[in-house]
């Protein structure tokens, strides 16, 4: 018996040392770097695409890069999901060194598609618009390469993001958080006459299910439907004065979810945050102005073949 409780203490020890020396090699490596393509890619920037990329830049861009101080893309400190570290957004104004002055559009078009800047370094909490549409790429493209005032050169500085553990466990690992494969073949604008494929182009694009799902963790980047408690709610974050606030459930259920919502409602409350009941959205949850009531609606109509989650909500004072 003694013996046998020597051999088990002998391997416990064996195994936490290996624990250790594994977490003290991530700590110490930190966000592995990645191997940078170089696309060969020049965008034309044609009044469609800068009217279009102006929108998806508001839409997709703006949450995290526009500084309400600078009213610029000089990048902010982001709050809301802490567990994944100290997080600032970067600089993406036109400036040559602070900025993405010097990017050729292949390198804007890799990181926007991948996460994977000029050098190498990988952005894991970037969202990875790996399902838009090579047009909506473009016009991000010329949208930054713009003479908008929002992407004007500017020498703000951030702090350098402190990922936390977890996100360099995550990212060593290539669990749940790793680079998006960039594309081997053309993708081509969605149909908006089909209501509910538009619907799901424009729900992944603006990123509802990651926040609207049970739990950060358990999201499956792959196949969003697969995550769980996919459009739920529940997921927990921060307001911009640190409380906790609780994701909405976006199902069609009547009595936990938005299935009493009429569609004039869910615009509203998407556009303007404004709801039906109480008091209107708060931040995290940003407010798409920009984003077209005919977009707005397609989600809507998405949102209608989601298997419906009971799930109640307490709203957070």
């Amino acid at each position: 018996m003694k013996k046998a409780l020597r051999y088990l203490l002998f391997f416990l020890g064996i195994v936490i040392g290996l624990v250790a020396i594994a977490a003290t090699f991530i700590a110490v490596r930190g966000i592995p770097k990645e191997e940078a393509r170089r696309i060969d890619l020049k965008v034309a920037a044609t009044p469609a695409r800068l009217a279009r990329g102006e929108q998806l830049a508001s839409l997709l861009c703006a949450s995290c890069h526009l500084d309400p101080n600078t009213k610029k893309f000089t990048g902010k400190h982001l709050v809301d999901v802490p567990q994944f570290g100290d997080i600032y957004a970067r600089n993406i104004t036109q400036h040559p060194e602070l900025g993405i002055g010097k990017w050729t559009d292949g390198d804007l078009a890799y990181l926007l598609r991948t996460g994977v800047k000029p050098d190498g370094s990988f952005l894991p909490l970037m969202v990875k618009l790996k399902e838009s549409s090579d047009e909506d790429i473009y016009s991000i493209i010329a949208f930054l390469r713009s003479g908008h005032p929002w992407v004007a050169p500017d020498d703000t500085r951030q702090p350098e993001t402190k990922y936390s553990m977890l996100t360099k466990v995550l990212t060593n690992t290539g669990i749940l958080i790793k680079p998006v494969a960039y594309p081997t073949a053309p993708i081509p604008q969605p149909d908006s006459t089909n209501a509910v494929a538009w619907g799901r182009y424009n729900m992944i694009q603006l990123d509802c299910w990651m926040c609207h799902s049970k739990d950060f963790l358990k999201l499956d980047p792959d196949v969003p439907e697969k995550s769980l408690g996919f459009f739920g709610g529940g997921n927990v974050m921060k307001t911009p004065d640190g409380k906790d606030i609780v994701t909405r459930n976006l199902t069609m259920d009547p009595e936990t979810g938005i299935g009493n919502w009429t569609e004039e409602q869910f615009i509203k409350a998407v556009k303007y945050g404004q709801v039906p009941e109480g008091p209107g959205l708060r931040e995290p949850m940003p407010k798409f102005s920009t984003l077209t009531d005919a977009e707005a609606r397609s989600i809507f109509q998405y949102l209608k073949t989601v298997p419906k989650i009971v799930n109640k909500v307490e709203r957070v004072p």
